[in-house]
């Protein structure tokens, strides 16, 4: 990509999609086309198709999705499949379509299977059953990365795929009926301090190992992999190192400075006991995180709860 290329970011008003616009600004790209929701319907087949016949991007950063945490992803599944993959067939069509030099379409290493071993190798996916609570997302984001390597085999077109683990950072979803695990409990622990509650209560047993991603790295790792990779199959992008709830509960509980009773609700699901990504073939590509767990929820917690008080 030159810094005048024109660059499509479709969901550019996401965490992961603000943060690749960032990343592209602060390297000096100066020809980025965004749309919101409103101006654009990626569901819409012919909306997508008018879109791309007038702006002719160059290159485009698939991050548009519906996401969510468990609670979502279990209660609407039809939602979940029926728009990403709608979403994410037109667009990778019409990039197909208009000649689009690269597209890049990000996954979640939430897709793999429920019981891979550890850590996930990129070669793991489709090798078992997938989570039950998080089955049709999954489908849908395996129906893109085929649909990138179906378009390559077929046509030659570079379209890659990538792989990002659970991620947090700025302008994260703080929906505790929606949003993921770390910025759930960010809010659940911030306003039980405020509210000078005696406990919080935190689902599941607290068992699961989980590895976290700062959408500053993720946006930073897409934009060097969009530069630097252009194989078939997708990349992992992660730090290669887990914590167990129990203990992000109780760092996110220092970092905030609650001092209260943490409760762990065993009848609420767990999900997946573990899902720690195989970095190997990110860092021989030359990229490796930066912010570390700890700093990168400070600064995160600073932002969105202090700077609002």
């Amino acid at each position: 990509m030159q810094l005048n290329s024109k660059i499509y970011v479709a969901g550019h008003r996401g965490m992961v999609g603000s943060a690749i616009v960032k990343d592209l600004q602060e390297r000096g790209f100066t020809n980025i086309v965004t749309r919101t929701s409103t101006e654009l319907n990626l569901i819409d087949q012919k909306a997508v198709a008018d879109f791309f016949e007038a702006e002719k991007p160059e290159y485009v950063f698939l991050a548009a999705a519906k996401v969510g945490g468990i609670v979502a992803n279990n209660q609407y599944k039809a939602d979940f499949i029926y728009q990403n993959i709608m979403i994410q067939s037109n667009v990778i069509h019409q990039s197909y379509k208009m000649d689009v030099k690269k597209l890049m379409f990000l996954g979640s290493t939430c897709i793999y299977p429920k019981l891979a071993p550890q850590p996930l190798k990129e070669e793991y996916l489709l090798t078992g059953l997938l989570e039950e609570t998080n089955d049709a997302y999954a489908i849908a984001k395996i129906a893109g990365i085929k649909m990138c390597d179906a378009y390559r085999d077929q046509y030659g077109c570079n379209f890659i795929s990538v792989m990002p683990t659970n991620l947090y950072g700025f302008n994260d979803n703080y929906d505790l009926q929606n949003s993921h695990v770390l910025p759930a409990l960010l809010r659940k622990f911030h306003e039980a301090k405020e509210n000078g509650q005696q406990t919080v209560t935190v689902w599941g047993t607290g068992t699961p190992l989980r590895e976290f991603l700062h959408a500053s790295d993720m946006a930073n790792a897409c934009v060097y992999l969009m530069q630097h990779y252009h194989d078939k199959g997708f990349v992992n992008i992660g730090t290669g190192k887990e914590i167990a709830i129990k203990d992000l509960a109780f760092l996110i509980k220092g970092i905030v400075g609650y001092e209260g009773e943490v409760v762990f609700d065993a009848s609420k699901p767990d999900g997946t006991p573990r899902k720690l990504t195989d970095t190997t073939k990110l860092n021989s590509l030359g990229w490796k995180h930066s912010i570390e767990l700890e700093d990168g929820i400070r600064k995160v917690y600073k932002d969105k709860f202090l700077s609002e008080a």
